[in-house]
């Protein structure tokens, strides 16, 4: 069975979608409606801005979005997806990949999800830090005796996790985490806690916009971030969206769950191959390609 799966943030680069843009009719329409949607040439930056252009969470999530997306729909016949998944970001990916959602209303939602988490992280500071070589109960036991805020945010493979929080709290945790071990536990390069009780501010907000928009039945299950689980019912598609913002992104037990229902092919939609890495350590049985 196949399995698609979407990249989140962090996988961004100057010149992504730019090959698409050129070489299909289709994808370059895709592309044009979404800088009218926008309200500025987010291509301009895609394909000729910056890296510290993409690291604005503004315009890194449409942008992975779109690439992600149009990419699916350029495929044509060939995207059958059995299932599909995302972390983080790719989850609305993978939902407008699936017919959960429009292209125009996914594109408008994660648009308003980057403008409101950008909000809370501008209202305190915080950041992540990736955790490398403890097992998840280790890292879960010393982040809940830190003073403060600070959380197991993504469990991206064994012995790969990543916290998020306040900042002299990641501090305080990092230092503990090598003290009982731990191979790196190295503050990333991000606009704040992501999946985190700091991302708070920004739930109210992306709640009323799922609310207003019109969710279908995919056509296939999209196992979601906060259970690991497939789903296929829209109340509870938009609900775990809501709660995705503040719960940790449980990708190792995605991707176990996708194996045991059937999954034998993992192929990456988008940029970068960050998904394909992180599959091959959750299990080594499974073929992973990706198209980007």
């Amino acid at each position: 069975m196949k399995a698609f799966v979407f990249p989140g943030q962090g996988a961004q680069f100057v010149g992504m979608g730019k090959d698409l843009y050129e070489n299909d009719a289709k994808a370059r329409e895709m592309f044009e409606k979404a800088n009218e949607i926008l309200g500025f040439r987010i291509t301009d930056l895609m394909f000729n801005g910056t890296d510290e252009d993409l690291r604005q969470t503004a315009v890194t999530q449409p942008a992975i979005f779109l690439h992600s997306v149009i990419l699916a729909k350029s495929l044509g016949e060939e995207f059958k997806p059995d299932m599909t998944a995302g972390h983080s970001l790719g989850e609305f990916s993978a939902l407008v990949a699936a017919g959960a959602l429009n292209f125009e209303d996914g594109l408008r939602l994660v648009s308003a999800r980057a403008k409101a988490m950008q909000k809370a992280c501008e209202l305190k500071p915080s950041t992540m830090a990736a955790v490398l070589a403890l097992p998840d109960e280790k890292v879960e036991e010393i982040c809940s005796e830190i003073p403060g805020v600070v959380v197991c945010a993504n469990y991206n493979c064994p012995g790969q996790l990543v916290i998020s929080g306040e900042i002299e709290a990641i501090d305080a945790a990092c230092e503990k985490l090598l003290a009982a071990g731990a191979k790196r536990a190295l503050k990333l390069k991000v606009g704040g806690a992501f999946h985190s009780p700091c991302m708070e501010p920004a739930r109210a907000e992306l709640a009323e916009a799922i609310e207003n928009t019109e969710f279908h039945t995919p056509a296939c299950p999209v196992y979601q971030n906060v259970d690991a689980k497939p789903h296929t019912d829209s109340a509870e598609i938009k609900a775990n969206l809501v709660a995705q913002l503040t719960a940790p992104v449980r990708w190792t037990q995605t991707v176990q769950n996708m194996i045991a229902d059937g999954a034998t092919e993992f192929i990456e939609l988008g940029p970068g191959k960050v998904l394909q890495g992180l599959v091959a350590k959750i299990d080594r049985n499974v073929s992973t390609s990706g198209k980007q």
